[in-house]
């Protein structure tokens, strides 16, 4: 799954999917959602999700399982891909070339009022499971169910702020410098949609290389990615 601005045909998403195809000696493919990157901006997040689960359903390869790679957003859309879709085939090691928390978009300054966060976003809070109301355990299920979650931080980042937030940390509630571990966040000791059931049982593995966003070196595709795509 690629991120925001991107669309399958670009260098970039060409060259991830090439080069982990041929380290891991697995075909793999780009999902293409809608116009690619003019929809990636626009399209609500709820409708990529769909769409990527009906092309990921139409795909004869995939059916006994697959690996989810995400970049930047892609990992926004996998991950609602594993905890709203039904009838998808088994997924394995998720593999997060970075956060799902992506900086344009998902989280905004709302965040540092919670009550405004919860009604103003929509996408977000459902798949973290923030709004009592709904509170979902089936999605909790599906994310906690995953055999492998790879996070990858890029230390230089100046896309995704905080760069922690690759790992699922985030800025202290009210506070826009204070930056939490993801085992201090809410959403961690809560375990509201599986973290803490994966970390615990030894199934997230939190990474951190040097580069910029999306700057990922092919011996560190090979040393941290590619492991969980051929396992």
């Amino acid at each position: 799954m690629i991120g925001v601005g991107m669309q399958c045909n670009d260098p970039g998403s060409i060259f991830y999917v090439s080069m982990l195809s041929i380290l891991s000696g697995v075909q793999g493919s780009c999902v293409e959602i809608g116009f690619g990157a003019s929809d990636s901006w626009t399209m609500p997040l709820d409708q990529q999700v769909e769409i990527a689960c009906a092309k990921v359903r139409g795909m004869p390869q995939l059916q006994q399982g697959y690996n989810l790679v995400g970049l930047s957003q892609g990992n926004i859309i996998g991950r609602g891909m594993i905890e709203l879709c039904d009838n998808l085939p088994p997924v394995g090691p998720r593999c997060g070339a970075l956060s799902y928390l992506y900086k344009m978009g998902v989280y905004s300054g709302l965040v540092q009022d919670i009550p405004g966060y919860l009604e103003g976003c929509k996408f977000l809070p459902k798949i973290n499971n923030e709004i009592p109301s709904s509170n979902n355990t089936l999605h909790k299920q599906r994310f906690s169910s995953l055999q492998n979650l790879v996070l990858i931080m890029f230390e230089s980042d100046s896309v995704v702020i905080p760069a922690l937030s690759s790992w699922f940390g985030f800025y202290q509630d009210g506070d826009s410098t204070t930056v939490l571990p993801p085992q201090q966040t809410r959403l961690y000791k809560e375990d509201l949609f599986g973290l803490k059931t994966l970390d615990e049982a030894g199934k997230v593995k939190f990474i951190r290389v040097g580069g910029a966003h999306l700057e990922i070196t092919i011996p560190e595709m090979q040393q941290y990615v590619v492991p969980y795509l051929i396992g």
